[in-house]
């Protein structure tokens, strides 16, 4: 009898994929905010927004729809962009004395990540310093919506916040699980009032880590899957 060896050889590396964050597209969907904190169970939320997002309604809007579904607002504007450790500080300052149960953060990657700072001194204590790195808190940190106003910014779908050190300028990454958005809310109407160079950037800013998951060795099939469509979607524009 004829013996027969098989050899099996497999193009797709290992991977283990599980998403943290919830997306919800959908145009219009702001209107949705309310309902969706209210299925996380929010009942007093503090939106973190700079000035430049308050102008525009988008905060009022936000604070109608949770209204709508019964949810209490509040709000922290006190900060610019590239948030920094003192800015943070203030959030958590305002925010101790609110007894809220979740931030919802509004805007562009300045918002989210100054959302995601507080979260972290505000459960956690200490200063932004004491999470530079990954994984440094010990106490779980309050559930969180994201609803980016720009393309480019990335914050909405990972863990880290980017806050700079007061003195030094430094850009310090801070990391965790617990940082990341149970949901990002993605509009796709919020980004068209920005001024053409800001959506132009936002283009650049969302193509390049396209580029890098591509040709990082840790690639998998299926983060070349996702890079591939981020590309074909960006190239064109």
């Amino acid at each position: 009898m004829r013996k027969y060896s098989i050899q099996l050889r497999f193009d797709m590396r290992p991977f283990d994929f599980q998403p943290r964050t919830r997306v919800v597209f959908e145009e219009g969907g702001l209107s949705r905010v309310g309902t969706l904190a209210r299925s996380l169970a929010f009942t007093r939320t503090l939106i973190v927004a700079d000035r430049g997002i308050v102008s525009t309604g988008l905060v009022e809007r936000a604070v109608l729809a949770l209204g709508a579904s019964e949810i209490v607002a509040f709000g922290f504007h006190d900060f610019d962009a590239n948030p920094d450790a003192q800015m943070v500080e203030s959030g958590r300052l305002q925010a101790a004395g609110l007894g809220i149960d979740s931030i919802i953060a509004v805007g562009g990657g300045s918002s989210l990540d100054c959302g995601k700072g507080i979260n972290f001194v505000l459960t956690n204590g200490g200063t932004m310093k004491d999470y530079r790195g990954y994984g440094k808190a010990t106490r779980p940190m309050l559930p969180m919506i994201g609803v980016p106003t720009t393309a480019g910014t990335g914050s909405d779908a990972q863990s880290y916040a980017i806050i700079s050190d007061p003195t030094t300028h430094e850009k310090m990454a801070c990391g965790d699980p617990g940082a990341a958005f149970r949901i990002a809310l993605l509009d796709p109407v919020l980004t068209v009032s920005q001024p053409p160079v800001v959506t132009a950037l936002a283009g650049y800013d969302a193509l390049s880590p396209a580029v890098e998951s591509f040709v990082t060795m840790p690639r998998t099939g299926l983060s070349d899957l996702f890079a591939r469509d981020a590309w074909r979607l960006l190239e064109a524009n």
